[in-house]
């Protein structure tokens, strides 16, 4: 299809939008600073009038292999369709569309199915109450409920909740805040949730969970940023959580997990609750917890428990969100050791 694709700044941008003539523009397009998310319009020409038919807001995370639809306007179907063969052109393995303005028949007309509305969001996210997915390859991938964190911190209890409700060894109702913060207390390292500490916490809270800790490292981590006081007495917590996953049979293997392991354990229907860096997705460098649950040509589908509302991020860019494996490989490669922490949870 014949496409024009412009990059969109708030400040530079209503100019172009006069070329959608009568075509009203959602006041979001402007008020949010989306600029970490390459904001660009993707539009269909009108003749040679030089107006424009329908155009496309379109986003994405940094790093990853998709393109979101915040919002299409005029003929939808035609802006939508480029959006596809944008994606397509970029060698992207997904398109999402924002359910702000989207409607139902226009989504499936357009090959996009609906996603499951998220059980809570972020905190003080601002995310559509629907959203749609269209892969952009042969076969299905499970959709497990989408449920954002409640504090900053509870990333990896929530990985974990998911992971075992996707498995259907949780009941969806049973994923609630309640048992975020039960798990993340069992699990924390004050406030983090290291690999070891994690892993013994599933354990414990499914006595008959496959559960395999991966860690490369046998010294304390997620420490560096503490005054040395504050690191001894959390080191000492982790080296109690090591002769706790001894005593209940949790192996912890020192070998560096690999993507190619990492898909191998999904293959096999598992899941992986990996540790990595919001540095490249979203720009702070900071350890965070999300699931791996399914892998397609090329990238891991994960699910990030976090949404930056701040950058127009919402629960539609973090749930079934696919990383380029080689993104992946390095996001999850942690402070200057490059060490990498995952708990891989069998079926």
């Amino acid at each position: 299809m014949n496409s024009t694709v412009i990059p969109f700044e708030p400040d530079t941008s209503p100019g172009l939008l006069e070329r959608i003539g009568h075509l009203e523009v959602p006041d979001r397009w402007r008020t949010v600073d989306r600029s970490t998310h390459s904001p660009h319009l993707v539009a269909v020409p009108c003749g040679d009038s030089g107006e424009w038919s329908a155009a496309a807001l379109v986003t994405a995370r940094p790093h990853t292999a998709y393109l979101k639809i915040v919002d299409a306007v005029g003929d939808v179907q035609a802006a939508v369709e480029a959006v596809v063969d944008h994606a397509r052109g970029q060698g992207l393995t997904q398109v999402k569309w924002e359910g702000w303005t989207a409607h139902h028949d226009d989504a499936t007309t357009a090959g996009f199915a609906p996603l499951s509305p998220p059980l809570a969001q972020t905190a003080a996210a601002d995310g559509p109450a629907s959203g749609y997915v269209r892969w952009l390859h042969d076969g299905a991938v499970p959709e497990p409920p989408y449920y954002g964190q409640s504090t900053h911190f509870t990333c990896g209890a929530v990985t974990a909740l998911i992971a075992q409700t996707h498995a259907g060894t949780l009941a969806r109702e049973a994923l609630d805040r309640e048992a975020e913060l039960t798990l993340w207390r069992d699990a924390t390292n004050f406030p983090a949730c290291e690999p070891v500490g994690l892993g013994v916490a599933v354990r414990r809270a499914w006595p008959n969970a496959p559960v395999t800790i991966h860690l490369d490292t046998d010294e304390p981590v997620l420490l560096d940023h503490l005054a040395a006081e504050e690191q001894e007495w959390r080191a000492l917590l982790q080296r109690t959580s090591r002769t706790q996953a001894g005593r209940i049979g949790v192996p912890i293997d020192g070998r560096r997990l690999s993507i190619t392991d990492i898909r191998t354990a999904l293959d096999r229907r598992g899941s992986v609750l990996l540790l990595v860096s919001l540095a490249d997705m979203q720009g702070f460098d900071v350890p965070h917890w999300v699931l791996c649950h399914a892998a397609v040509p090329g990238a891991v589908v994960i699910e990030d428990p976090w949404a930056d509302a701040s950058t127009g991020d919402t629960w539609v860019d973090a749930h079934l969100l696919p990383v380029a494996d080689a993104a992946l490989d390095a996001m999850s490669s942690l402070s200057a050791g490059r060490l990498r922490g995952a708990v891989t949870i069998g079926r």
